[in-house]
């Protein structure tokens, strides 16, 4: 099996010690205001995650949140390794438009950028952007934009009437070097063929490991009859401690700071998400606060109060590289982690699980090549 890989995320719609909602349809709770995004604050975050081993950084896109293309092309100066997956819409900016601001990002942070495509699983949001298509067709749209960027990318002139979008004579003074990757997600009939023909890491929503078996075999089918062969990511948040007692405790602590009000006027705009993945994530809990571990260490409490990706590993540390195999045996290799707050969450994990995946052979610090051995962090942390 290949090695692992670890990405973290920029809370670009603020930070807590509690659980900060936002997303599909859902706005950002009160908590975000605990630590606002301000780029000094996002810059220690990246760079504790840069210095512990982490590849990139996920940064999110919509009305609940800063902008991903500006905010990590100003963090990216605090950084000098750590990539930056940015989350991109394509019914917000024209694909050619696209593939410049990928190239000129490329070329001024040193080859850092990775391309999350999000399609965007809320009507309302969208047409607050000007974007007036239905999901299947902005699905469709998704295609011929990467379709177009990716030519562009190859050095081409690039000529298309699509559906959706028209390019005439479309080229790049200078291709991006490297060719960023592309991420993308969805579980719908329509982004499963986006995927296959597209995405070079297909992420999935942390459900339990038989429902991402499926989606694996899905994908991976559709792909190899385009002849392609994409790698498989998952997004989740992380708990992580000394004992399993610890990390439930604070699972427990993040559930008892969830106001009931709160939770049902999230849910009750959740469960208008257009979002298939939304949907899934939403059976997972059904809205109830109790039986929420759906799965040895997976706990589905996050999504009481977040949109998108709304659960969590929890348990020791062992456990969780326990639950971390158990996945990548299934076929992901790319694990997009986040946690409250995300600074020390960061350490949690990066001093603690990471190293015991290098002694299992599983994972290398991607920036130094010392299995386990990173650098002294540039923000210190009192404690573990």
């Amino acid at each position: 099996m290949p090695p692992l890989t670890f990405h973290w995320f920029l809370p670009t719609n603020g930070d807590s010690r509690h659980v900060v909602g936002g997303g599909h349809g859902s706005p950002a709770t009160a908590s975000g205001r605990d630590r606002p995004p301000s780029v000094a604050y996002l810059s220690r975050i990246a760079g504790a995650a840069e210095d512990l081993g982490f590849t990139g950084a996920l940064t999110p896109t919509g009305a609940w949140c800063e902008d991903a293309w500006l905010t990590t092309a100003m963090v990216s100066r605090h950084t000098e390794r750590l990539k930056f997956l940015v989350a991109v819409r394509p019914g917000a900016v024209s694909p050619t438009l696209a593939a410049q601001m990928a190239s000129t990002f490329q070329r001024h942070t040193g080859g850092r950028l990775l391309l999350n495509v999000v399609t965007g699983g809320e009507s309302q949001e969208q047409r607050a952007y000007g974007d007036f298509l239905d999901k299947d067709d902005r699905y469709r749209r998704t295609g011929e934009f990467l379709q177009i960027v990716r030519g562009l990318w190859e050095g081409k002139s690039v000529d298309l009437v699509g559906e959706h979008l028209q390019v005439e004579d479309a080229r790049l003074a200078r291709v991006p070097d490297p060719v960023p990757e592309v991420y993308f997600g969805g579980s719908s009939p329509l982004a499963g063929e986006v995927a296959a023909r597209h995405a070079d890491v297909y992420l999935t929503w942390g459900e339990p490991p038989a429902a991402v078996a499926e989606k694996i075999a899905w994908v991976r089918g559709l792909a190899r009859a385009q002849g392609r062969e994409p790698r498989f990511g998952i997004r989740l948040h992380v708990i992580t401690r000394d004992t399993a007692e610890q990390a439930w405790a604070e699972a427990r602590r993040l559930l008892d700071g969830f106001d009931t009000q709160t939770v049902r006027a999230v849910q009750a705009g959740l469960a208008r998400s257009e979002s298939e993945g939304q949907r899934r994530m939403l059976a997972l809990h059904g809205g109830r606060a109790d039986d929420l571990e759906i799965h040895p260490n997976l706990w589905a409490g996050i999504g009481l109060v977040r949109g998108g990706a709304g659960t969590a590993l929890v348990g020791s540390h062992h456990e969780v590289v326990e639950r971390i195999e158990e996945y990548h045996r299934l076929g992901v290799d790319e694990f997009v982690l986040s946690g409250y707050p995300h600074l020390e969450e960061a350490y949690w994990f990066g001093e603690n699980v990471l190293p015991r995946l290098a002694a299992r052979g599983l994972w290398t610090h991607p920036f130094h090549g010392t299995p386990g051995v990173a650098p002294t962090a540039q923000v210190p942390f009192a404690g573990r």
